[in-house]
């Protein structure tokens, strides 16, 4: 199943169930979370889409990406700049609750669409993660797997002044660079710049097509982990998709087979999902405040 570009999301429906029963679903154990770009909002990666559920950027596409040396250079030209803001993010309290009740035995495995690696730095285990990691990259030619932060170090060497370059534009056209930073590191930056980038080469078969290892738009996330995934469903007491809005297939199909095996599905996400049918319980309220709430009712902190 390929990760599609463009999704539907249902119009607003209304919290099915409340905070006490999110509390008696976590408090039996077992539970499978499914995490979302919502997941890490508050440590500053905005996600794809607004509130009404609207993606407000267009993320690159692997035919993009795989189309042309162009395409590539345009990518890493931006990911150099946006990597350095993405680097600097760090878990926030709601990954923290996340380790909490996985420490605690509430949560089992974490299933995370993000790529970002902060449930992770958080503490937690047994992590999932379904589209990739950013913190590595991969040749699409001969395979060679290198870490993000050696590439980066290199992209810096080979094209010296940009960062500044780039600084110099953004404040002379007034633009907060830092807020337009996405869930893949990806960031806008102006195409005179992007041409005078020099995208990293494979240094074992040196090829431009080195791509971060993650999954993009357009790409299939691969059948062993898809299976995977599927089989912790079944095992899960529970699931509980948190700061996902279910808008492509890729995490949705989780949550269909949960409510088709009758496995309770919470959601709790800040507006509607496309999953909102499928669930046993769901709210639409700000994910921190709800996990604050949610730790503080399973004894967090005493």
């Amino acid at each position: 199943m390929k990760l599609a570009t463009t999704r539907a999301l249902p119009l607003e429906t209304e919290d099915l169930g409340t905070l006490d029963d999110l509390v008696d679903l976590v408090s039996g154990g077992g539970v499978l979370v499914l995490s979302g770009a919502g997941m890490s909002t508050d440590s500053g990666i905005p996600d794809y889409r607004g509130p009404d559920g609207t993606r407000r950027v267009e993320p690159m596409t692997f035919g993009e990406f795989t189309g042309s040396s162009e395409a590539r250079r345009r990518y890493w030209a931006r990911s150099y700049i946006g990597w350095q803001r993405f680097t600097a993010a760090e878990p926030n309290s709601g990954h923290q609750h996340v380790t909490a009740l996985q420490r605690e035995g509430y949560v089992g495995p974490i299933i995370t669409q993000n790529v970002d690696g902060l449930h992770q730095a958080a503490g937690a285990e047994d992590v999932v993660e379904l589209h990739g990691s950013l913190d590595r990259a991969v040749c699409l030619t001969c395979g060679e797997v290198t870490s993000r932060q050696g590439l980066h170090e290199r992209m810096a060497e080979a094209n010296p002044g940009f960062m500044e370059r780039f600084a110099a534009q953004a404040e002379a056209v007034g633009s907060q660079w830092g807020e337009q930073v996405r869930p893949d590191g990806d960031i806008v930056v102006a195409d005179s710049l992007v041409d005078s980038f020099y995208a990293p080469h494979c240094l074992v078969c040196g090829h431009d097509t080195v791509k971060p290892d993650v999954v993009f738009f357009g790409e299939s996330v691969p059948k062993s982990l898809v299976d995977k995934c599927f089989g912790l469903v079944e095992s899960a007491g529970a699931v509980l998709v948190l700061g996902s809005s279910l808008s492509v297939m890729s995490g949705y199909r989780f949550v269909r087979h949960a409510a088709r095996i009758g496995v309770p599905v919470g959601i709790v996400t800040r507006s509607a999902t496309r999953g909102d049918a499928d669930a046993t319980i769901r709210l639409h309220a700000p994910l921190g405040a709800t996990l604050d709430a949610l730790g503080a009712a399973l004894g967090h902190g005493d």
